[in-house]
């Protein structure tokens, strides 16, 4: 492995398992590979992932098969239904997999969600778990935790209605631990895509009020960075963990450039990402598809 490469792998509090950066073909044909058993089975879940739900690929009925077995909130990263968002790639793609958790889903809007028009087929798909129709940004609690799911389609820019909304929601909140997500990563290792730099102003707007985890896709891989800045400085003190989970099971980008800050990537498996919100902390775990080995663990502190 090269130097660069190994310079990547975490020293402290978590294990990357198999191998932290893994390029090629993923198979999700094999047994099924036994769930993580989590520190504290009490805690309550988010399950997420992006980049969901194609009538051409068999991905998303591996994933959906692991919400089948997993608890909790489940968190959409955008591109929910392809290849356009219609009422049609739903009915048909979404539905029959990850639609079977549709009861306990806060999702969030991607790109091919708006090839449709208005992204009208996901609006009428989610209804109000996708809050103001239209709008495509709202805010919940779990437990001890803050969750914003924001919409990365729509103006970002500071002073525009979205980030005005994220401050005052934030200013709100009383919960210590804040969680975000949408589609567009800040940042990304992946070669196909990238990060996009609009997202800035929502960066800031989260370090400045101290938010702990945000969570994108668009890029179809899965990728966790070490915390930073919104300018991709490393900031262990007060910095936000960023991951993408772009791995829902459309299909799989494996190209790889190292990222400042980047700590494991793997662009050959579908999976979900389990995290556990716990009271002032929070552990990760991404749930690879059955057949499939790499995973990644570990645990953080808010704020």
């Amino acid at each position: 492995m090269p130097d660069e490469e190994l310079a990547l792998v975490p020293k402290h509090r978590y294990t990357a398992f198999l191998a932290v950066i893994a390029l090629g073909c993923s198979d999700t044909t094999g047994s099924d590979t036994p769930l993580p058993t989590p520190p504290d089975r009490s805690a309550p879940v988010l399950v997420a992932a992006g980049d969901i739900a194609s009538c051409s690929s068999s991905g998303d009925e591996a994933t959906a098969a692991l919400l089948d077995r997993l608890p909790g909130t489940v968190a959409t990263l955008g591109d929910n239904a392809y290849p356009d968002g219609a009422a049609s790639d739903f009915a048909d793609c979404y539905d029959p997999t990850w639609g079977r958790h549709k009861a306990r889903t806060r999702p969030s809007p991607g790109n091919h969600d708006y090839h449709t028009p208005g992204a009208s087929g996901y609006y009428a798909y989610f209804g109000e778990s996708a809050g103001p129709s239209g709008q495509g940004y709202y805010s919940y609690d779990v437990a001890d935790w803050h969750i914003i799911s924001l919409n990365s389609n729509a103006d970002m820019a500071a002073g525009s209605a979205q980030e005005q909304w994220l401050r005052a929601d934030l200013a709100a909140s009383t919960k210590l631990c804040t969680l975000a997500y949408w589609h567009h990563p800040r940042f990304s290792s992946g070669t196909l895509l990238g990060g996009y730099n609009s997202t800035a102003p929502l960066w800031q707007a989260l370090y400045d009020h101290n938010a702990d985890v945000v969570l994108a896709g668009h890029e179809h891989n899965y990728e966790r960075f070490a915390p930073q800045t919104p300018a991709g400085e490393a900031d262990p003190a007060r910095g936000i963990r960023a991951f993408v989970v772009g791995t829902g099971g459309d299909d799989l980008h494996s190209g790889y450039s190292a990222t400042a800050n980047s700590e494991v990537f793997d662009g050959t498996t579908f999976g979900v990402l389990r995290l556990d919100l716990l009271a002032g902390s929070y552990n990760w775990q991404f749930v690879p598809v059955a057949g499939q080995s790499f995973t990644d663990s570990g645990s953080g502190s808010c704020h």
